[in-house]
């Protein structure tokens, strides 16, 4: 059996404010398959770029991790400096939410691509410039001789993101992290960045984690979804199966809270009342109770966990939801 390119096992991520401590990621695990896209999705504040940044490593000072994280077969999590550093950007590669903040502003692009090569894969600045314009043109950056002496200011959004993503996929990576890839771009331009990533992702063969709030994004990309919550995951399954019938609460709502593309616009798009559990405060049952309308008792005094629908504990890569009262098929 093939091994997963990432795998994740209970993962906790905490950070020290004061005296304070506040859990942000509460025991999460998951693999990914080699080629394969999953995308991670919830609220603002759910865990999800913590969950991966701990992954890279990427973590501030006043962050604890504890779990395990293995790529590609390698205990990664805690590991010495410079064996990260031949990692990340190499085999394992994330792109960030926004191009503008993660492109150095002073350096031309071409230097900031070359570089890369120059670095991961022994390059001269010759080669690697040769290469990088070669990215550009994969990517669908038009002109590229002309934006490889630009600088990062002088570019639209769309293609800085192009351009990161480009960078990111310079070494042939096994996995591509996209972390709200589409977020502040205008609608046609998000739909060529998912084209783009699709298209790069069957071209190398690389897995693909796609990390995001808005399900409309992900929805023809990913190949399994995992729902986050309060720190924990709440819904694993098939995109398909996600999409036809969500099983979470939680997951329901949000679906909900997608435009349909068909028939006429809603005067006003369904919201989720209440606001999701601050970090700091303490768990009683399950997090989502206070804002679900199916809780009960149970829900407020017991926290459920991640299993099979029909109560089997979370093995593999079955449908999974943690809810004591999931909706029906």
């Amino acid at each position: 059996m093939t091994p997963p390119t990432l795998g994740i096992e209970e993962l906790r991520v905490s950070f020290t404010q004061g005296p304070t401590v506040i859990p942000a990621v509460r025991g999460v695990s998951l693999a990914v398959a080699p080629g394969e896209c999953v995308a991670v999705v919830g609220e603002s504040g759910s865990g999800k770029t913590q969950l991966f940044m701990a992954a890279m490593g990427l973590l501030p000072r006043n962050a604890a991790v504890d779990g395990r994280v293995r790529f590609e077969g390698e205990d990664i999590l805690g590991a010495p400096l410079g064996r990260l550093n031949r990692i990340r950007g190499s085999r394992l590669t994330m792109v960030f939410q926004d191009p503008m903040t993660s492109l150095t502003p002073h350096l031309k692009i071409g230097i900031q691509l070359a570089e890369v090569l120059v670095c991961h894969a022994g390059m001269s600045w010759s080669e690697a410039g040769a290469a990088a314009r070669r990215m550009l043109e994969r990517v669908r950056v038009p002109d590229p001789q002309h934006r490889l002496n630009q600088y990062p200011h002088e570019l639209s959004g769309g293609l800085r993101q192009r351009v990161m993503i480009g960078m990111s996929l310079l070494c042939n990576p096994g996995l591509l992290i996209a972390d709200e890839p589409t977020t502040a771009l205008d609608v046609s331009v998000q739909a060529q960045i998912i084209d783009l990533l699709r298209a790069m992702r069957e071209e190398i063969g690389m897995a693909l984690v796609l990390i995001s709030h808005d399900l409309s994004v992900v929805a023809g990309l990913a190949d399994r979804l995992l729902v986050m919550y309060a720190g924990r995951i709440v819904e694993s399954a098939s995109a398909v199966e996600v999409f036809a019938r969500a099983r979470h609460p939680y997951t329901a709502a949000l679906l909900k809270c997608v435009p349909g593309l068909t028939g006429p616009p809603p005067a006003r798009l369904p919201t989720l009342p209440g606001q999701p559990p601050r970090p700091q405060d303490p768990e009683r049952g399950c997090a989502f109770a206070p804002r679900c309308s199916r809780a009960e008792e149970r829900c407020r005094a017991q926290r459920p966990m991640l299993q099979e629908a029909g109560g089997a504990q979370a093995v593999g890569a079955a449908s999974l939801v943690a809810c004591h009262f999931p909706l029906l098929p």
